[in-house]
């Protein structure tokens, strides 16, 4: 009876066989093909650098101007406004802004990353039933793999810095997007689109001038989600290189520094809170414009 209370399993012989040859296979294709991948990404790696040093180089009062703005544009709220401006300023008198500034240019970066990939691929998804099929699965992987499992294949492949952060982050923060993108053209009336028929509007026409349109209040709320995703990943990943406010949280776990965790810990979630207030409000404008318009 031992077989019932005992599952049956490999040998840990063949197991360690069957593991050392998969971790052989893989660092030879690593050596073979790791050049080539990482020239691939290098206008990733030119990007980021870019923009971080645009947000470096940026005087803090005009970057607060532009936020103070943006979150009145999206809310028109003072209540945004303020509190978005009162913790940069926060963020700044403890001396904490040159790390945000990393961190919002990976974010950004990660973000306009997973924009670019997610929603042609959330099209697609809308579009045929078997490709949601297809891709329904890799997304669930995608969602429920602890989030330090991305960083080994990624450092094996480019090694540790920023391009290898970049990588990781947007593989854990873009599935939100990729959902909602097929879920919010998935929900377009369907009167909306046989009226559109009718009109002689082609699949493209339909596709940009209706279905998009519609859709943009939950794509934005996919594109919410990423980017807190994204600035959840931003410890992780500083485990590899990646410079900003995970960094120092990093270091305060190592060596037991309280004050240095908590204050760069609070200040991911400043960060976090302003970007949700922002494209949850633009989300919130643009779902009562829809409904003024077609209502």
């Amino acid at each position: 009876m031992d077989w019932f209370f005992n599952f049956p399993q490999l040998d840990n012989l063949t197991l360690g066989a069957l593991r050392r040859s998969i971790d052989d296979g893989f660092r030879v294709f690593t050596r073979a093909w790791g050049d080539p991948i990482e020239s691939f990404f290098e206008p990733l790696r030119l990007f980021l650098i870019y923009s971080e040093r645009l947000l470096l180089d940026t005087p803090w009062p005009i970057f607060m101007l532009v936020v103070a703005v943006l979150g009145w544009l999206a809310s028109r709220r003072w209540t945004v406004v303020i509190g978005s401006v009162l913790s940069l300023g926060l963020i700044g008198f403890f001396g904490m802004w040159e790390d945000t500034m990393r961190t919002v240019s990976m974010t950004f970066v990660c973000t306009v990353v997973a924009i670019v990939v997610g929603i042609p691929i959330g099209i697609l998804m809308s579009r045929s039933n078997r490709v949601q099929a297809i891709f329904n699965p890799i997304l669930d992987v995608m969602q429920t793999m602890p989030s330090f499992v991305y960083l080994i294949p990624v450092v094996m492949l480019l090694g540790i810095g920023r391009v290898p952060g970049v990588l990781a982050v947007v593989v854990y923060a873009i599935p939100p997007i990729i959902r909602l993108t097929n879920l919010g053209i998935r929900l377009v009336d369907r009167d909306v689109l046989e009226a559109a028929d009718a009109f002689g509007s082609s699949g493209w026409q339909k596709l940009r001038n209706v279905q998009m349109p519609l859709a943009l209040p939950t794509i934005m709320a996919g594109i919410n989600q990423t980017i807190m995703m994204a600035l959840a990943m931003v410890v992780i990943a500083s485990m590899i290189g990646v410079q900003g406010l995970g960094q120092p949280v990093l270091r305060a776990i190592n060596n037991q520094y309280f004050t240095m965790g908590m204050f760069n810990g609070l200040a991911i979630v400043a960060i976090a809170i302003i970007f949700d207030r922002i494209s949850q409000s633009f989300g919130q404008r643009l779902q009562k414009y829809r409904e003024v318009v077609h209502g």
